[in-house]
């Protein structure tokens, strides 16, 4: 089966590959814009911008290197210059944005990626029911958020009608075999009715109540046969994030990078987060301090998300999310947080971006 083009608003994507959003530092320049290059949708992560090129545009850090307050985390100087370095790779072909609803200054964020020249903003964990607000002044902007089910998107699409006269120009269906943050509590990830093969046709059945919206599957998609899988439950694109950590360009650490190489399909789990959502990663360490109450002291020096309510929910789950992750792209094996899909025991060499995508599109 032949791979189309895929159509996000007034942009077209050659293959309809999204490589998904990850943060901390896991795809920002050097991955997004080579994905972008070969005929895929490369998506910079907006999380944790401050800790770019050793927190060389953040204005200020606390203890060891941690950026603080929001505007520092989420720095707009450092989002400029990694789209700046993106699009030495891509040129002018469409690139994306990932901006976490959850977010303190989500808001400020989307604008900034979209003053940075994101073609695409691309939001999850939560349901952005004001995301065409934040993006109001941009009209070129395509909108996508990521739901879980249909009623989620059914939600969605009567909000933005209703308050913002406009609809997605399309969307995410994510399954719970995803990693980072699940769109299900931690016992419904593990229900059969809420795997990406039952909700992705509920989903698209009801995108076309709405017209012609893309539904774009992801969660758990490793290779061509899962991506001819989901085109043919109705999906228009897939969205593949782990798969790309296994690149050369991939952002992250080589330590990073090794852990998830090491992993074995045990390791793999679902834990608890600051953010309110489980969250799927490698159990390292840093699980074991938890469990052993030595985990590093919760400061809340970056503030990021609102749901930990300034550090309350991060000493109930024993980790700050933003210093955890933050130490996995710096390499920490002993304290950092490293995240990947479940299937990302699979991953076993690094390659290139342009082999993988040539693997993906035509199945080698």
């Amino acid at each position: 089966m032949e791979l189309k083009s895929l159509k996000i608003g007034k942009y077209e994507i050659k293959y309809p590959i999204i490589q998904g959003g990850m943060g901390v530092g896991i795809s920002w320049d050097r991955l997004a814009g080579n994905v972008s290059k070969e005929g895929g949708l490369g998506v910079i992560s907006a999380v944790g911008t401050g800790i770019y090129e050793n927190r060389k545009y953040t204005k200020k850090v606390m203890g060891e290197g941690r950026p603080y307050e929001v505007e520092n985390f989420y720095s707009r100087q450092a989002l400029f210059k990694i789209f700046e370095n993106a699009r030495k790779i891509c040129g002018n072909k469409p690139l994306g944005a990932n901006v976490l609803y959850a977010i303190n200054d989500y808001d400020r964020v989307v604008k900034d990626a979209c003053e940075a020249g994101a073609n695409i903003i691309i939001t999850g964990a939560g349901l952005p029911l004001t995301m065409p607000d934040a993006a109001k002044n941009y009209p070129d902007v395509a909108l996508v958020p990521i739901v879980s089910t249909a009623k989620a998107l059914r939600i969605l699409c009567r909000r933005w009608e209703k308050t913002h006269k406009r609809l997605p120009d399309a969307v995410i269906v994510e399954g719970p075999l995803s990693g980072g943050h699940q769109g299900f509590k931690y016992e419904d990830c593990f229900k059969p009715e809420n795997q990406l093969e039952v909700i992705l046709p509920e989903v698209v059945k009801e995108a076309k109540k709405w017209g012609d919206i893309p539904v774009i599957a992801a969660g758990g998609i490793w290779d061509k046969n899962d991506i001819v899988r989901m085109l043919k439950l109705g999906a228009s694109g897939v969205q593949m994030g782990t798969r790309f950590i296994g690149t050369y360009e991939c952002d992250a650490s080589d330590e990073f990078k090794q852990v998830i190489l090491n992993a074995k399909k045990e390791d793999i789990k679902l834990f608890k987060s600051p953010v309110g959502y489980p969250a799927r990663g490698v159990k390292t360490n840093l699980h074991r301090l938890i469990k052993e109450g030595k985990a590093p002291k919760i400061r809340c020096i970056s503030n990021c998300v609102a749901p930990c309510h300034r550090g309350e929910e991060a000493k109930l789950v024993g980790y700050c999310i933003a210093d955890s992750l933050s130490d996995a792209y710096d390499g920490k094996l002993e304290t950092g947080l490293f995240f990947t899909g479940a299937n990302g025991y699979r991953l076993n060499e690094i390659i290139s971006v342009k082999e993988l995508m040539q693997k993906l599109v035509h199945g080698e």
